[in-house]
């Protein structure tokens, strides 16, 4: 009858290979919660983006790319629609919204002067508080570019739009498409901590007009 030291010495290499398993489950682990980490904040990045924008991107973006399988008709509308929406993301930068004195929420354009409200009834602006303080800002035109950016990165983590232009990446693309998204996210997530958003415009959420300048 064998002893057990005997069976130890006879699989010296069961005990060797659950030693190597373990370290190599830790590692998995690591990555996984990294990879949902990262998931996590490329999600909070698109709540930077106007909700409009945001909602056409994910509706249309599967139908102009026909799923991810682009011809060049597709291509060409897939960057048409990407371009209009990263028009829409920078032009929503200069938005802003302003409570008038019946308590309706009005939107309108920042301008170097003030804000043009297109939407109030009144021409002459009565009940409308002072706009001069609404006026167009350097802030306003870093917000615009970081939008834009942002938008290009959550385009680029879009399985659908990836496959589009590029159906089957080599090594070093699949590498660059995986990197440069994250990347251009994390930066222009700190500079908007950095410089954050006073305004409150068209697809961003109204907080109330106390205190925002």
């Amino acid at each position: 009858m064998s002893s057990p030291s005997s069976l130890t010495q006879r699989n010296p290499t069961s005990s060797q290979e659950q030693s190597e398993s373990v370290p190599q489950l830790r590692r998995q682990t690591s990555q996984h919660a990294a990879m949902s980490q990262t998931l996590t904040s490329a999600a909070n990045l698109a709540n930077l983006l106007p909700t409009g924008t945001l909602l056409a991107f994910t509706l249309l973006i599967p139908v102009f790319t026909s799923n991810g399988s682009c011809d060049y008709p597709t291509q060409v509308l897939t960057i048409v629609l990407l371009t209009l929406l990263s028009i829409s993301c920078f032009l929503s930068s200069f938005t802003d919204s302003v409570k008038a004195e019946d308590g309706n929420v009005y939107y309108g354009f920042a301008t170097r002067k003030g804000m043009w409200v297109f939407d109030y009834p009144d021409p002459d602006g009565l009940g409308l508080p002072n706009l001069s303080k609404y006026r167009i800002r350097i802030i306003d035109w870093i917000h615009a570019v970081l939008s834009v950016l942002v938008f290009g990165a959550v385009a680029l983590r879009d399985k659908n739009a990836v496959s589009c232009f590029y159906p089957a990446p080599e090594q070093e693309t699949k590498k660059v498409l995986d990197i440069v998204p994250m990347g251009v996210g994390v930066i222009c997530g700190m500079l908007f901590l950095v410089f954050p958003a006073r305004r409150h415009g068209i697809g961003y959420p109204v907080t109330g007009d106390g205190g925002r300048r």
